[in-house]
């Protein structure tokens, strides 16, 4: 476990960042971008926690986000650079976590005859908010693939997250009793 002694250190006020390896690159370079946007994403599921969801997908969400923090520092450090250290790497265990909880929350939920447009609750419309973020952070990556190795499952892990977060959000709006909006492709 990292121990962080001091916040602020005054090395990237010139515009570059340090990979968990400690090599220097652009604050935009492909591979901090992905893991920012994963940051992100940690982030805006932290909001929908505080928007007090229903208690069933609490305990999924707390999960999301020590996954995700795994998938930053995967992302972080590249495969062929790791040398002894112990990263977490996603595997697919983290993905068939996501696919049951699916399975699980589809169960209660009626089919979509239609797109829905994002809202309802706060919490649904932050979970919609989440998967637009986890859907930006899965593009980064695949563009950081499509350069460097990333090793793990990530990029399918962040493809079923975004399909979780979705249902997630029907799932909240219907436990609080809020209709969904059907998008009116006629209007």
């Amino acid at each position: 476990m990292p121990r962080l002694t001091k916040i602020y250190t005054r090395t990237g006020d010139e515009g570059e960042t340090s990979l968990g390896i400690k090599r220097r690159v652009s604050k935009d370079d492909v591979r901090v971008v992905a893991y920012g946007d994963v940051d992100e994403l940690n982030s805006a599921i932290g909001v929908v926690l505080a928007q007090a969801p229903a208690e069933v997908l609490v305990g999924p969400l707390e999960s999301v986000q020590n996954d995700l923090f795994h998938l930053g520092s995967e992302l972080c450090i590249p495969p062929d650079e790791r040398g002894e250290l112990q990263i977490p790497i996603t595997e697919a265990r983290h993905i068939e976590r996501l696919e049951a909880w699916l399975d699980e929350l589809l169960l209660e939920l009626p089919a979509l005859d239609n797109f829905i447009l994002p809202g309802g609750t706060a919490a649904a419309a932050c979970l919609q908010l989440a998967r637009t973020i986890c859907r930006r952070a899965e593009r980064s990556v695949v563009t950081l693939a499509r350069s460097e190795e990333i090793g793990g499952e990530g990029l399918a892990y962040l493809n079923r997250l975004s399909d979780l977060l979705f249902v997630m959000a029907r799932r909240e709006n219907q436990l609080a009793g809020h209709d969904e909006t059907l998008w009116d492709s006629r209007r």
